[in-house]
């Protein structure tokens, strides 16, 4: 699922934070040089004052919109915009002491101080802000961009968007579709993939988003495009040259300089993604308690049982392709892995594109008697009532995973997926989701299990992730399977 990018203010909210720090910083500043004291929040003119500073602050910045552009704009440019905005501040202040008649108790130098400071302050973290966001050392969240466009284009496409980037993308690779290149470099960047070989590609690979552009001259991949579709991935198409679509959601966008229809699965605004943060935090942070009480119950019974760590990590297949540890309860043996390929004959998945027994011996304290009855122990005690599922509530804190999404895959099952299947990669995995609610380990046909995350996705939305966590309350308590 595509992060839309924020409109209006909210998509500048990191300047406008610094920007009122810079104010107060400023106004702290200036009653300090002026030896009034060093707490002017102590006087009530004064405390006054930068509460109707700041909010005059906003108020300009949102009315005049001085923040447009801001990340594309030059030193003159920026210095013009930031004192045109320190002007009005300075105007809307003077009009309050007016207002109020107290200016004799305000000193005019200390207010002057006051905006050349700011001004100075406020120039120079816009700037530095800027190169922070261009270096992208600050947005751990970068996405990863693989550029499909011609031998001919690819350096300037390239440049055009390192040039542009401002910490969102990590350039992944390249793909040319007039010529074979692979292996070779073109302005530092890699060429990953011919167009033949790159759907599979993204389907192996951390990749978020393509970005197509190539030549008006150049006949336009349609062929390629509907394979990419196909494997759930974002497309940014250059306007000048656009496919047919219509299947899914579109807008336009500007990556890098170039003007693009992007297309996606689903997208999600800001708020909404600030949202399921929100709900994600509250739940993990809940979740990471419950874990801590049933460590204290669960943990001897398993170290009893089978000798070795409490906890179990494992490398997973996350959001478009991005591997990450998942943290469960330890319900297996120590050899669990290495007994999987003469258990492979067993699994209810035929395809092998996921892993499933009626019956696992590798489960703690599973074991098959003489007399042919089937006895079980703590490990699968904690699978079905998902006990073992509850450290995941810290991948869900780091942000590895979300409480409601499609479960993370191994890397060996990826291995095996069809370009189609890669859409369900489209969307950050999740503790619980909308297959798990709906038979969960009952499901064993691997194309139904796409089908549904597949349709998660299309039909995201807040209240969906809401429908999804009461159904699976609902599920555990009444012990259908285990996640």
């Amino acid at each position: 699922m595509y992060r839309k990018e924020s409109e209006g203010w909210f998509k500048h909210i990191d300047f406008i934070i610094i920007d009122m720090i810079c104010l107060q910083v400023a106004f702290c500043l200036a009653y300090v040089l002026k030896r009034l004291g060093i707490n002017p929040y102590a006087n009530l003119v004064y405390r006054n004052m930068a509460i109707v500073l700041e909010l005059a602050d906003l108020a300009t910045m949102f009315m005049l919109d001085t923040l447009h552009h801001v990340t594309q704009r030059g030193y003159y440019r920026e210095m013009i915009a930031t004192l045109g905005n320190v002007a009005v501040v300075g105007l809307l202040g003077i009009a309050y002491l007016f207002i109020i008649q107290e200016g004799a108790a305000y000193s005019r130098l200390t207010f002057g101080i006051t905006l050349v400071l700011y001004l100075v302050l406020s120039y120079a973290m816009r700037l530095i802000w800027k190169r922070v966001l261009a270096s992208g050392k600050w947005d751990s969240n970068c996405r990863s961009l693989m550029i499909v466009t011609t031998a001919s284009e690819a350096k300037r496409v390239v440049e055009r968007i390192q040039a542009n980037n401002y910490g969102k993308f990590v350039i992944s690779g390249l793909v040319l579709v007039d010529k074979d290149m692979v292996g070779q470099s073109i302005a530092g960047v890699k060429v990953v993939a011919n167009s033949e070989d790159a759907p599979m590609y993204v389907c192996q690979q951390w990749i978020d988003e393509v970005l197509i552009v190539v030549p008006d001259a150049q006949p336009y991949p349609d062929e390629l495009i509907s394979k990419l579709k196909e494997t759930g991935v974002t497309l940014h198409l250059k306007l000048s040259k656009i496919a047919a679509v219509d299947d899914r959601p579109q807008f336009v966008e500007n990556i890098g300089s170039y003007t693009v229809l992007t297309t996606s699965l689903n997208y999600a605004s800001t708020k909404q993604l600030f949202f399921k943060r929100f709900m994600d935090i509250v739940g993990g942070l809940v979740g990471c308690l419950l874990t801590c009480i049933i460590f204290i119950f669960v943990a001897p019974i398993i170290y009893i049982s089978s000798p070795g760590p409490i906890f179990f990590s494992q490398e997973r297949i996350g959001k478009n392709g991005k591997k990450f540890k998942i943290y469960k309860f330890r319900s297996m043996y120590m050899d669990a892995e290495a007994r999987k390929a003469e258990l492979m004959k067993q699994n209810r998945v035929a395809d092998g594109k996921m892993f499933k027994l009626d019956f696992d011996p590798r489960v703690i304290g599973n074991k098959i008697l003489p007399d042919g009855t089937k006895k079980t122990g703590i490990g699968n005690f904690i699978r079905v009532t998902s006990l073992d599922e509850f450290p995941q509530f810290f991948n869900v804190l780091k942000g590895d995973m979300s409480l409601v999404g499609t479960r993370p895959p191994l890397p060996g099952e990826v291995s095996e997926y069809e370009i189609h299947h890669r859409a369900r990669l489209a969307i950050k995995p999740g503790i619980t989701g909308m297959w798990q609610v709906s038979g969960r380990s009952d499901i064993t046909d691997f194309e139904e299990v796409v089908r549904l995350d597949t349709k998660y996705i299309k039909e995201w939305s807040p209240a969906l992730d809401i429908k999804i966590l009461c159904k699976t309350v609902k599920t555990v308590l009444v012990k259908e399977g285990s996640m």
